[in-house]
This record gives structure tokens, C-alpha cells and sequence, in this order.
């Protein structure tokens, strides 16, 4: 099973402290949401993140997105 065919995730939001090349759970959860698309994200598959805004992505072209609304890409 991949990714795309994994179940939505059960539970309530994480709280998540979001650190350079690891984060850190302050309210364990199932799962946080991609600050771009609103789209739920597993804890077990979140890869990317901003340390500086604390906020999760969904996919790199999430954060890529982001960065470019934000003007620094």
C-alpha cells in the first residue's frame, strides 16, 4: 500500500514543535495539517516543514508554494 491509499488518519490534531531536521510532539495526535492544502498529514509521513512559520506541508510543491507566496522563491 502506498501513501495515496492509506486510510485518512483517526484521532485528533497533533501539536507540533517544528525544529531543523526534526519536530517535536507537544500534543500527541494522529496526524497535523499541510498549511497550503488543508490536506491531513500521518505523522509517520510528514517530511516537510518551516522551522520559521511552524507550519507542515503536505509535499515539497506545498512548501514551494508557500515560499512563493510569501515572495522568497
Amino acid at each position: 500500500m502506498n501513501i495515496s491509499e492509506r486510510l485518512p488518519p483517526h484521532g485528533p490534531e497533533a501539536v507540533i514543535d517544528y525544529g531543523p531536521g526534526e519536530f517535536r510532539v507537544v500534543k500527541p495526535g494522529a496526524f497535523v495539517r499541510c498549511a497550503v492544502t488543508g490536506a491531513p498529514i500521518r505523522l509517520d509521513d510528514l517530511r516537510y516543514w518551516s522551522i520559521e512559520w511552524q507550519e507542515a506541508y503536505a509535499s515539497s510543491e506545498a512548501a514551494l508554494l508557500r515560499l512563493r507566496r510569501a515572495g522568497r522563491a
